[in-house]
C-alpha cells in the first residue's frame, strides 16, 4: 500500500523499483513498519469505501485485534480537507488514532478527525 495508492487492500508487498538506486523518500515509504503491518495484517480483510465527496474518498479496513485502518484519499489536483466520524466506523473503537505516514498520534475532537490531504495524496490512520 504505497502513498497515493487507489484503495486500502490486503495485498502482497512488492517493490517494483531498482533497490540499488532508491531515494531516501522511496526507502522511507517501503520500510515504514506501521504501514507494512497494516498491509500484512493477518486478518486479511479487504477495504471498503465508506464515503465519496468530490475528489475525496474515505476507505476503511478491519484489522486483527479490533483496530481499523482508514485511508483518506484526495484524487484531486488541489489539497482537500477530509473529515471522518468515529461513529461511522462502528462500535467498540476508543478513538485512539495514529497517522501512519507521519508517525504521530492524532485525536478525534468531538468524535471527528479532520485532515488536510495533499493533491493526489493519502492520510493513513490506524484507529483503536
Amino acid at each position: 500500500m504505497l502513498r497515493g495508492s487507489q484503495s486500502i487492500l490486503a495485498a502482497p508487498l512488492l517493490a517494483g523499483n531498482d533497490l540499488r538506486a532508491m531515494t531516501l523518500e522511496i526507502k522511507s515509504i517501503l520500510m515504514n513498519r506501521e504501514v507494512i503491518a497494516v498491509d500484512q495484517d493477518p486478518l486479511g480483510k479487504q477495504g471498503q469505501r465508506l464515503s465519496k465527496s468530490g475528489d475525496v474518498e474515505i476507505w476503511s479496513r478491519s484489522l486483527a485485534g479490533g483496530s481499523v485502518a482508514v485511508a483518506l484519499f484526495n484524487r484531486g489536483e488541489a489539497p482537500a480537507r477530509a473529515s471522518l466520524k468515529l461513529a461511522d466506523l462502528g462500535s467498540g473503537l476508543k478513538g485512539k488514532a495514529r497517522e501512519l505516514w507521519a508517525g504521530r498520534d492524532v485525536s478525534f475532537k468531538k468524535g471527528t478527525y479532520s485532515a488536510n490531504v495533499p493533491r493526489h495524496g493519502v492520510v493513513l490512520l490506524k484507529i483503536q
